[in-house]
């Protein structure tokens, strides 16, 4: 009883840090792609910020974003933060998922597992 108490608190922790290190790094890559953005952009004209693209440079698909972030676009890195952050609590949820399997706790491995799915689905095609 006592190592599935350490399995069970061991989890906890590794979702706890999970959760923590997740919007960390995320508010890191924001604050440099930020004050990036400021600094490269001082003194120069107002930005339109109807449009979320700028060229070919697309901020509102993975793809656009990832190429941004290579190009070393400061918009890219404050939009990877972005990504990063709304990660964290998806990696969340697996890890739930993880949990309640090793625990053989069916129900909510069920349960999580659609919570994961309409993340996924609603990620992917904007159903829900």
């Amino acid at each position: 009883m006592e190592e599935n108490t350490n399995t069970k608190n061991d989890m906890n922790t590794l979702i706890g840090n999970t959760l923590r290190i997740g919007v960390f790094t995320a508010c890191i890559i924001a604050l440099i792609g930020g004050i990036w953005y400021v600094v490269s952009t001082s003194g120069t004209a107002l930005p339109d910020y109807k449009v979320f693209y700028k060229g070919d440079e697309s901020y509102t698909t993975f793809e656009g974003i990832f190429k941004s972030v290579f190009a070393m676009s400061a918009a890219g890195w404050v939009q990877l933060g972005v990504v990063v952050l709304m990660l964290t609590p998806v990696t969340r949820v697996v890890l739930s998922l993880v949990d309640f399997s090793i625990q053989r706790d069916w129900l909510y491995v069920v349960i999580t597992g659609i919570v994961l799915l309409i993340i996924v689905m609603n990620s992917l095609v904007g159903v829900g």
